[in-house]
């Protein structure tokens, strides 16, 4: 026969308080859980929608713009480093024919020379004195190998040389890749400009990636007339 222990009234009560307070502390450690993931929800999407706000605002305008920049800075560089890789080929061709234009060919050399010496990276284009640097640099070569051309007009078997000829053609060629490359920078620089100097792109540029103004290519003095070519 079995019997069953019989709780007193006091106790019977305490037992009662003991499981009504474990069951409201589960409530309450329940509704703190489900708390805490709805605030880290809510958070989560705040971000969220803060993050396109600022995207359909434009932030990313400003990084993908310099970029864009930058890359067409590297392809003005290569086709600059291009034309020079050429022009000692090109000098040595027309000493075999035309060697007492001396003068001529040292310029030419020594414009390579200096335009081969400037120093240029990504921080160039932010900086008005390095860039006006390599800008006369370059422009200088271009005058300077314009001569060289010019005076190789008076000397037809040079100019029937086939080692010239194809000297001439990819120096040519060179020379329209770097007008494109140029144009293309010219562009990307402008709109970049553009949008670091206007609104809402000002604010982002200030505040969140500190973008500098990008200089520009400007016309050499007397590039809008053409060489004169005496035959």
């Amino acid at each position: 026969m079995i019997v069953r222990a019989a709780f007193h009234p006091l106790e019977r009560s305490a037992k009662l308080r003991i499981d009504r307070s474990i069951i409201a502390k589960r409530g309450i450690d329940m509704s703190f859980a489900l708390s805490t993931v709805r605030r880290r929800s809510l958070a989560l999407a705040a971000v969220t929608l803060f993050g396109l706000v600022l995207a359909g605002c434009g932030i990313n305008n400003v990084p993908t713009l310099e970029e864009r920049a930058k890359a067409a800075w590297s392809e003005v560089q290569n086709q600059y480093q291009r034309r020079a890789d050429l022009i000692p080929n090109l000098v040595e061709t027309v000493k075999g024919y035309a060697s007492q234009e001396r003068e001529v060919l040292t310029q030419v050399i020594e414009a390579r020379a200096k335009a081969t010496q400037v120093k240029v990276d990504a921080s160039t284009i932010t900086d008005p004195a390095k860039f006006k640097e390599y800008q006369d640099a370059q422009n200088a070569l271009t005058g300077a190998l314009g001569r060289l051309l010019v005076t190789v007009e008076r000397y037809p078997e040079l100019k029937s040389n086939q080692n010239f000829l194809a000297l001439q053609s990819q120096l040519e060629g060179t020379e329209n890749r770097v007008a494109v490359a140029r144009r293309d920078y010219i562009q990307a620089v402008q709109s970049f400009n553009t949008e670091i100097r206007t609104f809402p792109g000002v604010i982002w540029a200030r505040l969140f990636w500190g973008a500098k103004a990008m200089e520009t290519f400007s016309a050499a003095a007397g590039a809008e007339k053409p060489p004169e070519v005496k035959f």
